[in-house]
C-alpha cells in the first residue's frame, strides 16, 4: 500500500477517500500513514476512523458499534483493543503545525518519516489555510496597518499554515501532492497582486520558496502542478508551467456525482522525474439530487427554543401562522398559498427531535454500498435543532415555496411580516427594501448547495426541504450530502460536529481524486 500523509487533516474527509480506494485485486491501494490536526475535537473523530480502519470491514468488533449506539463510551471501547487503539493513535496526531516554538521542524520530520517507514512512493494531501498568505521569500509586498505601523501580514498567524505545507515538501520531496483550498482564494490579493500566483510559483519550486530564496533559485527539487477536472477543453492541461487561468483548478462536486454543488480549489503536484501524466476526473452530466442523498432517514421535527418543547406544541406553534398576518400578504401567490395549508393540515405530533443514535434500517436509494452499514442498525449524529418560533414560520414557508416553484426564494418573495429584523434587511426610499440572502431551503431536485462551516453558527442556509419536518438540516443530513459513510462518527458537542463535516472535502470526490493519483504510480 502507498503511504498517504494528511496534514490539517480536519475530521478526515480527504484522507477517507484515499483509503476507500480499492487496486485491481480489490486491495487497499493507500494506507492513511499519519493524518495531523491541531483541533481536539476533530482529532477525536480522526482516531475513532482510524480505529475503524484497524479492522477488516467484516472484522469490526461488535463494542464499535455498540460505542456508536451509546452503549459503551470511547475509553472502553479503545481499553478492549488496546493495540489497535495504540495504532490509530500513532497514525492520528494531535498537533499544531506552523508555530515551532511549541512543535519544532525535527519532531514533526520524525513523524513523517516514522510513518513513511522508509517508503519511496508516496502521497502528501491537506487543505493548509492559505487566505492569509502573501509571500514565502523576500521580495514580497506585505502591507502595513497604518494604526499601528505593524504588519498585518506578520500579525496573521495563518501564513504560516501554508509555509508549513510547503516545508514539509521541500524537506520530503514527496512524489505527489494534493492541496485543497477555498475558491475565494482566487480573488486573493496582496499588494495588489494575486495570491494564487504567488502559491503556484512556489510549490513549483519548493525549496527556495521555503527557504524565503530569490525565485530564480529551484534548489533541484521541481514539481508540475495540475488541474484534476477539465470542464471547458480548452484550458491546456498539460501545459502545467504555464501562467494559464488560476479558475482551471477548480473542481466543481456536483458534476463528479456528488449531491452538492461545492466548488474547491484543488492543486494535484507530481514530481518533476515521475514520467506519467495524470489524468483527469470523469465528468457526469446527470447530477445527483440532494433528495436522494438524504430521504431514507429518519424524518424529524426541530425542536422549540422558547418554553415547552413537545410534538403537540410543536405543530400548534407551526399552525398559528395560519392566524397571523403572514398569510394575508398578496406576496405569497395562490400556489403557494394553497400549498402551506395543506401542508399545516398534516403536521404530525409524532414525530422525534432525533437523538445521537436513532434504530433504523431502512437502505439509502444512492451509493448503497458506499453509505450503508448493515452491522449499525441505526443512525447517528442525527439530532435536530431548536429554532425560535418566527424562524419556524419562516422555515416553514421556505419549504412550501420551494415545493411549489423548484427554487429557494429570496427575502423580496417573503411576506413582510416574516421578513427577519437583521442587518441585512435595510429600508430605503418608500416601501422598496434592499435585500441579502439569509435564508436559503434546499430544493429536493438539484444538488445542495455547499455545506459549510457556517452551518455550526445556524441553519438559516441549510433548510430541510420537507415542509413537514420544519427545521435545518442535522448533521447526518449534512454528512451524507458531504457523503461520508454512515458509519463515519462525528465526535463532540454537536456544534462541533456542524463545524467538522463543514470543513471536510467529499470522501467520495476524494476517493475519485485518489484513482487519479494512484494511476501516476502504475
Amino acid at each position: 500500500m502507498i503511504p498517504v500523509i494528511d496534514l490539517f487533516a480536519g475530521p478526515g474527509g480527504l484522507g477517507e477517500g484515499f483509503s476507500a480506494f480499492v487496486n485491481a485485486e480489490g486491495g487497499p491501494a493507500f494506507k492513511l500513514a499519519l493524518s495531523i490536526e491541531k483541533d481536539p475535537v476533530a482529532h477525536d473523530t480522526l482516531k475513532l476512523r482510524s480505529f475503524f480502519r484497524q479492522f477488516r470491514r467484516k472484522d469490526v468488533p461488535e463494542e464499535y458499534y455498540d460505542h456508536l449506539r451509546g452503549k459503551i463510551d470511547r475509553e472502553q471501547l479503545y481499553s478492549r483493543f488496546p493495540a489497535q487503539a495504540a495504532n490509530a493513535d500513532s497514525e492520528s496526531w494531535s498537533a499544531e503545525l506552523g508555530d515551532y516554538r511549541k512543535l519544532s521542524a525535527s519532531k514533526i520530520d520524525q513523524r513523517i518519516a516514522t510513518g513513511l517507514n522508509g517508503a519511496d512512493n508516496w502521497v502528501l494531501i491537506g487543505g493548509p489555510p492559505c487566505q492569509a498568505y502573501s509571500v514565502a521569500g523576500r521580495s514580497r509586498v506585505i502591507p502595513v496597518d497604518r494604526r499601528d505601523g505593524t504588519q498585518n501580514y506578520e500579525k496573521d498567524k495563518r501564513h504560516f499554515l501554508y509555509k508549513a505545507y510547503l516545508r514539509i515538501i521541500a524537506e520530503h520531496s514527496p512524489p505527489i501532492f494534493v492541496m485543497e483550498n477555498v475558491k475565494g482564494i482566487l480573488s486573493a490579493e496582496v499588494g495588489g497582486k494575486p495570491i494564487i500566483n504567488r502559491i503556484l510559483s512556489d510549490l513549483r519550486h519548493p525549496i527556495p520558496a521555503a527557504r524565503g530564496e530569490d525565485e530564480g533559485r529551484n534548489g533541484g527539487l521541481e514539481y508540475k502542478v495540475y488541474p484534476v477536472a477539465e470542464y471547458s477543453g480548452t484550458r491546456g492541461l498539460f501545459e502545467a508551467n504555464s501562467e494559464s487561468d488560476p479558475t482551471s483548478y477548480i473542481v466543481k462536486t456536483e458534476a463528479h456525482r456528488i449531491p452538492q454543488a461545492r466548488h474547491r480549489l484543488i492543486l494535484l503536484g507530481v514530481r518533476s522525474d515521475m514520467k506519467r501524466r495524470p489524468q483527469t476526473l470523469r465528468i457526469y452530466y446527470d447530477k445527483v439530487k440532494m433528495w436522494a442523498a438524504i430521504s431514507d432517514l429518519p424524518r424529524l421535527r426541530s425542536r422549540l427554543s422558547n418554553g415547552h418543547d413537545s410534538g403537540e406544541k410543536w405543530v400548534e406553534t407551526i399552525r398559528l401562522m395560519a392566524d397571523s398576518d403572514a398569510l394575508l400578504d398578496p406576496a405569497i401567490d395562490d400556489k403557494v398559498h394553497k400549498a402551506i395549508f395543506a401542508k399545516l393540515n398534516r403536521l404530525a405530533e409524532r414525530l422525534s427531535p432525533g437523538d445521537a443514535f436513532i434504530e433504523w434500517d431502512r437502505q439509502p436509494l444512492f451509493q448503497r454500498d458506499w453509505f450503508h452499514d448493515s452491522r449499525l442498525h441505526g443512525v447517528c449524529n442525527h439530532v435536530s435543532r431548536s429554532h425560535m418560533d418566527s424562524d419556524l414560520w419562516r422555515y416553514f414557508f421556505l419549504a412550501c415555496y420551494a415545493a411549489v416553484h423548484k427554487k429557494s426564494p429570496n427575502l423580496s418573495n417573503f411576506p413582510v411580516s416574516l421578513l427577519p429584523d437583521h442587518d441585512n434587511v435595510k429600508k430605503v426610499k418608500g416601501n422598496d427594501l434592499i435585500f441579502k440572502d439569509r435564508f436559503r431551503v434546499q430544493v429536493r431536485s438539484k444538488p445542495a448547495t455547499t455545506i459549510t462551516s457556517h452551518i455550526g453558527k445556524d441553519g438559516h442556509y441549510f433548510i430541510h426541504p420537507d415542509p413537514l419536518q420544519c427545521r435545518s438540516l442535522t448533521v447526518r443530513e449534512a454528512a451524507r450530502l458531504q457523503t461520508f459513510p454512515d458509519n463515519y462518527f462525528f465526535s463532540g458537542p454537536t456544534t462541533k460536529q456542524y463545524q467538522q463535516v463543514g470543513n471536510a472535502v467529499p470522501p467520495l470526490l476524494a476517493r475519485q481524486i485518489a484513482a487519479v493519483v494512484f494511476d501516476l504510480f502504475d
